[in-house]
């Protein structure tokens, strides 16, 4: 998981006071990418596309899948008709694809080392889930599976459920991520094709006023839910990320963490 952000200055001072994150310079170095830590494991990456793409861009939080070859996802991608914005590229010490799957949410692939701390679970200030919200969650699921292979795993190991209006992906047993429809492609980002990022905190109440207070805004105000206490918020820069304390999940509520699998479809942009 990582946020593309115009000024990677503004993002640390924003999350470090709202999530309490300290961060570590990445490997590509000059401010351009840092680590997002909690507790000292990393949660996040931090990428400033000013200075990595050259312009500016909206700020937005991205799903990473890691793989064995980013050139054989690529070709993939662009075979069941998605799209390779950029890459594959070094970075850091793997390589990067940047791309949108055919209902036009992004999504980032990596090639490389994953350290383990990225993907050593569901814990306080990092990603509790990550949910692709679309138009079609049954034409995603198709394509998303396509792509990362996901029929070649064993069924315990790699299963995806079609319930409903959703599909549910499971590894080892347990529902990593889900895939919901009912979304139109508007301009308004809240809507729009897009995975949603949910940071585990137990004080959503507090975190949502220091947001406010640190520069942020309020997009749902906090209400108890089926999966807890739940609050959606933009930073300072527009990008959007949801909070959930998430007492009540459970597998059957089609809650999801950020997808993995055995090799690793991993928490984050890894540093």
């Amino acid at each position: 998981m990582s946020l593309r952000t115009q000024d990677i200055g503004v993002a640390q001072a924003f999350y470090g006071s709202v999530l309490g994150w300290e961060f570590t310079p990445g490997v590509q170095g000059q401010g351009v990418y840092a680590v997002a830590l909690a507790n000292g494991l990393p949660v996040a990456g931090l990428v400033e596309s000013t200075r990595t793409m050259g312009v500016k861009l909206p700020a937005v939080w991205t799903a990473h899948f890691a793989a064995d070859s980013a050139d054989a996802v690529a070709a993939r991608i662009r075979e069941r008709g998605g799209t390779v914005a950029v890459g594959p590229i070094a970075f850091g010490r793997g390589r990067s694809v940047w791309a949108a799957d055919p209902g036009d949410a992004l999504f980032c692939v990596w090639e490389g080392h994953v350290d383990s701390g990225w993907h050593a679970g569901r814990r306080m200030n990092a990603v509790a889930w990550l949910e692709l919200r679309t138009g079609d969650p049954f034409a995603a699921a198709l394509f998303y599976g396509e792509v990362f292979e996901w029929d070649s795993w064993a069924p315990d190991r790699i299963d995806v459920r079609y319930e409903h209006d959703r599909v549910m992906l499971c590894a080892d047993g347990q529902a990593v991520a889900g895939i919901y429809g009912g979304v139109t492609e508007a301009q308004d980002s809240v809507v729009r094709p897009q995975w949603h990022v949910h940071f585990c905190r137990s004080d959503v109440d507090a975190v949502v006023e220091r947001a406010g207070a640190a520069g942020g805004s309020v997009v749902c105000a906090p209400e108890d839910t089926p999966l807890g206490r739940t609050a959606t918020l933009r930073d300072p820069e527009g990008g959007l990320f949801h909070l959930t304390s998430g007492e009540r999940q459970s597998p059957d509520q089609g809650l999801s963490r950020s997808p993995q699998r055995a090799h690793d479809t991993g928490y984050g942009a890894p540093p």
